[in-house]
């Protein structure tokens, strides 16, 4: 993947990424892990389980669904803005590399939503432009130290994608394999941040980023 872009051309893509986060409209470059579950059960058979959810079981998977669809909105601004200000080449292409990723997840959760008769967060805005933020602070910091956030994020999201594994309601195969394959697709950025070189952050900071990610999650589940 070539990174050689001009000035102007980042600026474009940034500005196309954050509206996508946004506002909607996230572009998948994979196939919807739901969709391919469609395929090895059969139609007849996912639907027949959806439709067997009752009002709150359907509240509550969307509930879950919205906060993942956070998640990624948030993953997305903190790689965009750690690879602007990133020093080697190959923590570009990592970081790249994990943000495409993060887009298929935000765009598969988009759609799980729709499905849901549901939406995303009304304050999307709001967590793009706080992780952006941090982002930049992250990478500012040095690539050893941008890695290691980038490798602590994916693990605090690893375990958060494990619990709603465990909360969706039993019948809703279609969510269940979207946050699996976004599970299996988190722990494999996690373990390329660390091979690069990413240093473990300090228990302070890890607490601190577990503690604004709760807060997240328990807004983003309502709004």
């Amino acid at each position: 993947m070539s990174l050689n872009y001009s000035v102007a051309d980042q600026v474009i893509r940034e500005f196309d990424i954050a509206l996508r986060s946004v506002f909607g409209g996230a572009n998948s470059h994979r196939s919807n892990p739901a969709d391919q579950l469609n395929k090895a059960k059969g139609n007849k058979q996912v639907l027949t389980s959806e439709a067997v959810m009752s009002t709150q079981e359907q509240d509550h998977a969307a509930g879950l669904m919205r906060v993942n669809h956070v998640g990624e909105v948030c993953a997305q601004a903190l790689y965009q803005a750690q690879k602007l200000v990133a020093r080697d080449p190959q923590t570009k292409e990592l970081l790249s590399r994990a943000a495409s990723e993060e887009m298929d997840h935000m765009a598969w959760c988009e759609e799980r939503l729709k499905e849901l008769n549901s939406h995303p967060s009304f304050l999307n805005p709001i967590w793009y432009g706080a992780s952006f933020a941090m982002g930049l602070l992250a990478g500012l910091s040095g690539d050893k130290w941008s890695l290691g956030f980038l490798a602590e994020t994916e693990k605090q999201v690893e375990k958060h994608l494990e619990s709603h594994l465990e909360k969706l309601p039993q019948a809703d195969d279609r969510s269940r394999a979207i946050v699996e394959q976004m599970r299996q697709d988190e722990i494999e950025h996690g373990s390329a941040a660390i091979q690069a070189g990413g240093e473990v952050l300090p228990q302070s900071i890890q607490t601190l980023m577990s503690q604004i990610s709760r807060l997240m999650t328990t807004t983003a589940y309502k709004i």
